[in-house]
């Protein structure tokens, strides 16, 4: 059966064997600084095993101001790059499966509660510490106000993130994803709502983009060539007078420009007055507006749960590639049964060639690696 889910695509020279895309989900398990803790050897090995085209491991911060949580991953350590190296080579030793990293800073949502144990800012009592923006506009009405970040506190996060890229390329990881979504520093620089500066870095749509372009090229020049770097972006804060997905076209094309192997396009949490029409699908056609007016290689993600659907919106020329979020923590071997129905082939590890149902010799590709 023709399908176009389990078809290979190319990032740049980075080739996947097909088209699912585990996406980047915090899990709020890195307590020890930034560190990545065995649950990370669990929640990212069991992952590399799905049979997706390429996992991204979570939101991962440059700086430890930078960090949702003081359970957030980072790269901004000897430590936490040594303890990262220790799970990428478990998970190199049984998959092949290609990794990317999705770098971020959270701005002005940083140093908040575990989202289990609470809701709000982290006290200083608490071990919080002050949290920066482009303006002195907190998420929430009431909270303290961000730091706003001047010239030198720009040039030293944008240099935090070139620094992470390093560190990535070292650990050998094959993409990097930019985090300029969800309401975090760089979506923050980018929305009006957020953006109220003066200077060069607001006002206009050229000056909103300037500082997330800014970094964008600073990542791009830290890591090799060879390998893409692709950007997460909100395409609308479903808020009126905010970002949308017509200023998202735009920096979509600066983006490609500058040499964006391609665009993951999710939507929303830069303001709690967002008013989102959430169904399946409901990203998709902010996807499908970006990839007509771009023709950058287009992520679709959002409520996109079965393999029909997923499925038809890249038949239909919506979006070149999917992402899972929640459907793939709920069902990890979503590729596998959607293969299944296509009569598709994935990889799989030679530990679990047995499983395949009868009438479904031809499921698995085997992963025998040198570990196995």
């Amino acid at each position: 059966m023709t399908n176009t889910l389990f078809s290979p695509i190319s990032l740049g020279p980075l080739s996947l064997k097909n088209r699912i895309v585990i996406a980047p989900m915090c899990q709020y398990s890195a307590s020890n600084d930034g560190s990545a803790s065995d649950w990370h050897m669990i929640h990212l090995g069991h992952l590399s095993l799905s049979g997706a085209g390429m996992l991204i491991i979570e939101a991962t911060s440059v700086e430890a101001e930078g960090r949702i949580t003081d359970g957030d991953l980072g790269l901004y350590s000897d430590a936490n790059e040594a303890a990262l190296a220790r799970v990428l080579k478990a998970i190199r030793t049984y998959s092949p499966i290609p990794i990317s990293i999705q770098l971020a800073h959270a701005g002005r949502k940083a140093s908040t509660q575990l989202p289990w144990a609470g809701d709000g800012l982290l006290t200083v009592e608490q071990g919080g510490w002050p949290v920066v923006g482009p303006s002195p506009i907190p998420f929430h009405p009431g909270d303290p106000a961000p730091l706003p970040l001047d010239e030198t506190g720009m040039r030293r996060v944008r240099d935090a993130f070139a620094t992470a890229a390093r560190r990535a390329d070292r650990l050998g990881l094959d993409a990097i994803e930019l985090h300029s979504a969800h309401g975090y520093l760089l979506h923050t620089f980018l929305s009006p709502l957020s953006n109220h500066r003066t200077d060069g870095y607001g006002g206009s749509l050229e000056h909103r983009m300037r500082f997330p372009l800014e970094v964008f090229e600073a990542v791009r020049a830290a890591f090799p060539g060879h390998k893409p770097v692709g950007v997460r972006i909100s395409a609308t804060d479903w808020v009126e007078g905010g970002w949308d997905v017509e200023q998202s076209v735009v920096y979509t094309k600066e983006l490609q420009r500058l040499g964006s192997a391609y665009i993951h396009v999710s939507s929303g949490a830069l303001s709690p007055e967002q008013k989102i029409p959430l169904g399946p699908g409901y990203q998709t056609p902010l996807a499908e507006k970006i990839k007509a007016e771009t023709g950058l290689t287009t992520i679709a993600v959002g409520l996109i749960t079965e393999p029909h659907q997923a499925e038809e919106i890249l038949t239909s020329g919506k979006a070149d590639m999917i992402a899972l979020a929640r459907a793939i923590l709920y069902d990890p071997r979503w590729p596998w049964h959607a293969a299944a129905e296509f009569g598709a082939q994935v990889d799989a590890p030679p530990q679990y060639l047995r499983c395949q149902p009868r009438g479904l010799k031809d499921l698995f590709r085997s992963t025998a690696m040198h570990g196995a």
